[in-house]
């Protein structure tokens, strides 16, 4: 089945549109705004689940295509602050990404200006693997 992709607006445009038809149907200002594709049987098919990203998108709520993993957290940014306590929390999405346990243990090596972590096996020795 060919389908015919539109020209479909997004940004300030999109939410100016969006503004403008706001007394029409969801399906019908979609469709205005060029969330829609006409298949080689001249059927419109409206998509609104690709109206509803760009609208979220323009609103500055992007939406990952691929979905989040669970729906749940942040996307880690591989960067920590010190907290006004003095403490650096790494965070769960990082551990699970290392595959850590609760109880595992590491060695603290202090440099000039970083720190490093060294996994401890069971018996309490560096594990050396990187």
């Amino acid at each position: 089945m060919s389908e015919t992709a539109t020209a479909a607006l997004t940004g300030k445009a999109l939410l100016q549109k969006v503004k403008e038809l706001s007394h029409l149907p969801r399906r019908e200002t979609a469709k205005r705004c060029g969330y829609f594709t006409v298949t080689k049987d001249n059927q419109t098919r409206v998509n609104l689940t690709d109206f509803y990203d760009a609208v979220l998108a323009a609103k500055g709520v992007p939406l990952d295509p691929e979905g989040a993993k669970d729906g749940r957290g942040r996307e880690p940014t591989y960067r920590v602050s010190v907290h006004k306590n003095g403490q650096i929390v790494i965070g769960s999405t990082y551990t699970q990404a290392m595959g850590l346990k609760e109880g595992d243990k590491f060695e603290i090596k202090l440099g000039y200006k970083h720190i490093h972590l060294k996994q401890l096996d069971e018996d309490g020795n560096a594990n050396e693997e990187t």
